[in-house]
């Protein structure tokens, strides 16, 4: 079993052998989105923020990572913190209005137990935007036949994969209220809000 520890090294790996500031996948698009769900003066969270690019995009932000040597390069671009060893983030309860967890629940072991530490940080009637990889029928049938050992590597970085019915689950067991799911540029992007 991997344990937090080991998941904790292999990001740390990671990132010691990624450029300084790298470009996150389809930065521009995904920055749309999260400066398009801010609002004036709206404290919020980067989940997951890597090398913290998009912290730079609205203030009030805050990001959070596992891995040491990507929270060092965030703090060049803001505020960026570490997750505590034990999956607790390290913000007070109902601080954020928004939580912005980008193309990392699918690095997650315990993404349910995330997504309860983001519902956990958000103020009552707060957001939450995820971006995952979607995996729709037809994408799921043309890898099953063609690309399934490549594409659910057991080394690979990827810990699970979503539909928008298993994400929808997932954020309704974590204590959300899903607003909206729709797949665009082969993303899931779903809005949800803190159930009350």
């Amino acid at each position: 079993m991997v344990g937090p520890a080991r998941v904790k090294r292999i990001y740390e790996d990671f990132w010691r052998d990624r450029p300084r500031d790298p470009e996150p996948w389809r930065h521009g698009w995904r920055s749309g989105l999260l400066v398009a769900e801010l609002r004036a003066g709206e404290e919020w969270l980067d989940l997951g923020c890597g090398a913290g690019r998009f912290l730079g995009l609205a203030p009030r932000g805050v990001g959070v990572d596992a891995a040491q040597e990507a929270v060092e390069r965030a703090r060049e671009h803001g505020d960026a913190r570490m997750l505590a060893d034990d999956g607790t983030l390290p913000l007070a309860h109902g601080s954020v209005d928004v939580v912005w967890c980008s193309e990392t629940l699918e690095h997650v072991a315990d993404a349910l137990g995330l997504l309860q530490e983001a519902r956990r940080v958000l103020r009552p009637g707060g957001r939450l935007l995820v971006t995952t990889p979607a995996h729709p029928w037809p994408r799921r049938v043309a890898l099953a036949a063609l690309r399934f050992d490549a594409h659910f590597d057991p080394c690979g970085q990827h810990l699970r994969f979503f539909t928008r019915r298993s994400l929808a689950g997932m954020l309704a067991a974590a204590g959300f209220e899903v607003d909206r799911i729709r797949t665009q540029h082969a993303t899931l992007v779903a809005r949800a809000v803190r159930a009350r």
